[in-house]
């Protein structure tokens, strides 16, 4: 007589058979969390936001000393006279040390740090490929760097078209909400790639971090050597030859300053109110330059990226 319980140790699984997706994302959410964990992953990106604080202690001084005057002051406000997209790009240009520093806590190790532990043998092996592996360690850096760099811009500008649209917030550049989408893609965009390429030539996150260091500061000087010059003839009367303007942005901070100057398609003007100070500013690159430079320095970043991935061979 057959048994009334079925035998339930072993049953085949017939449910249907669908390749892996999103293979890459859950490479970037592990590089997420770790990055989150870190300490002074807050800190420097609060950090990065403090130039909008400063424009709102400013604004908020300002509104007091203009109500205690009257109507005479409320026309004679310097809110007024403010070029509102130029705000955003001095705080851009401000935060970028700041988001540097993000750059080399999030990214310097992240695949030196898997060259060191042979990690790769384990993420290159099937179905992981190194595509999924290269997109997944890029957006790992790349979202939270854009999460950073967008959370105190559009704050900013929702706070300001709440409350001087009448000063000419919205007049001056309706389109300044789709500008400032393009811009705050930008550190993103490049410190991913770049970190992306140091980080994948090295076994040790500290010395990926150094070059890094080096590439970024050897570059800064390069720029303020040319803002150094800029200045100067400018204030000597003469015309600043077009070589310095472009060297100007040859360096990691220049360069995602040409794409926000190309982007909010302006020249910049001081962050203090200087008497003729616009003539210091170094005005608008060439976008049929930049852009192509821009994107293939992320371009060749990746590649050096992909030709360094390879998993360790293990021989018997």
């Amino acid at each position: 007589m057959a048994s009334p319980i079925a035998d339930l140790t072993y049953r085949n699984y017939d449910g249907p058979l669908e390749p892996p997706i999103n293979r890459w994302w859950a490479i970037a959410k592990l590089s997420m969390k770790l990055s989150t964990k870190k300490k002074g992953f807050w800190a420097w990106s609060t950090l990065s936001a403090f130039w909008y604080i400063i424009l709102l202690i400013f604004f908020y001084f300002t509104e007091t000393v203009v109500s205690n005057v009257g109507a005479v002051g409320q026309k004679a406000s310097p809110i007024n006279n403010l070029i509102w997209k130029d705000q955003f790009l001095n705080a851009f240009g401000e935060s970028q040390l700041f988001l540097f520093i993000l750059a080399l806590l999030m990214g310097a190790g992240t695949i030196a740090n898997d060259n060191r532990a042979k990690a790769l043998l384990v993420y290159l092996s099937k179905p992981c490929s190194k595509l999924d592996y290269v997109i997944g360690k890029w957006l790992g850096i790349f979202v939270p760097m854009t999460i950073v760099t967008a959370v105190p811009a559009l704050i900013f500008y929702m706070y300001c078209l709440m409350s001087y649209r009448s000063a000419g917030f919205w007049t001056q550049d309706p389109w300044l909400i789709v500008r400032l989408l393009g811009m705050i893609l930008i550190p993103g965009t490049l410190y991913s790639s770049i970190t992306l390429a140091i980080s994948s030539m090295f076994q040790q996150g500290r010395l990926a971090g150094g070059v890094f260091a080096g590439v970024y500061f050897i570059s800064y000087f390069i720029t303020l050597a040319m803002e150094g010059a800029y200045v100067s003839m400018s204030m000597g009367g003469s015309n600043p030859p077009g070589i310095v303007k472009g060297l100007f942005y040859c360096s990691v901070d220049g360069l995602q300053a040409a794409m926000a100057k190309i982007i909010l398609h302006t020249n910049g003007s001081p962050k203090l109110p200087i008497p003729g100070g616009a003539k210091f500013q170094v005005p608008e690159p060439s976008t049929f330059i930049f852009v192509p430079a821009f994107f293939g320095v992320c371009a060749l970043s990746l590649l050096i990226a992909w030709s360094q991935i390879r998993a360790v061979e293990v021989v018997r």
